[in-house]
């Protein structure tokens, strides 16, 4: 599949969030951020906080290796039933409907796309999800020129909480001219 050419799922899934009137889905410059993580954990554990309509789960899914599955979760059940039947064929994956710490039963992560409950919420408890050397993608930042970051003129505590926490080696990534996404991989720590 070329780089640039969006999956047939993601499409699917688009065309439910416009149905849907769902207007928060997951921006094709870093859905194929998510494709790339998802690709680097051929055998992983892959999750999704935050399903909405399945845009981000399509994209992670486009680059899940045979051995890998996905589990995401949405709160919203109307949402979660219409984004689950995009991945019916596959057993790899797994929509859940509920609060997003139904996810810590399939812990540890080796990709965590948190892009709805516990970013904000408990951002420490994000952390602990991730295996060793896993993968954090946390999007729907401005980006900032500043340090340490300014969103509205404050600084931006979430975002420096994950750039600066000590069990993550993390850098914001630019998707378009006005976002951002902080990719974290979560230390290997020696004992």
């Amino acid at each position: 599949m070329n780089g640039l050419a969006v999956p047939a799922r993601v499409r699917a899934a688009e065309r439910l969030a416009a149905e849907a009137g769902f207007a928060k889905s997951c921006i094709r410059e870093v859905g194929r951020l998510l494709r790339t993580a998802a690709a680097s954990k051929p055998g992983g554990v892959v999750a999704e906080s935050g399903t909405g309509s399945g845009v981000g789960t399509a994209w992670l899914h486009s680059g899940l290796g045979d051995g890998a599955r996905l589990v995401t979760v949405e709160r919203d059940e109307e949402l979660a039933r219409s984004a689950a039947g995009v991945f019916a064929d596959d057993d790899r994956v797994s929509v859940l409907t509920g609060d997003w710490r139904l996810l810590e039963r399939h812990a540890p992560f080796d990709v965590f796309f948190c892009d709805g409950g516990g970013k904000r919420d408990d951002p420490r408890r994000v952390v602990e999800l991730l295996a060793p050397g896993g993968i954090l993608v946390l999007d729907d930042f401005t980006p900032s020129a500043e340090w340490p970051p300014r969103f509205e003129g404050e600084v931006d505590e979430l975002r420096l909480f994950y750039l600066t926490h000590p069990d993550l080696d993390a850098a914001e990534v630019l998707t378009t001219p006005a976002s951002s996404a902080v990719v974290a991989a979560r230390r290997h720590r020696s004992r």
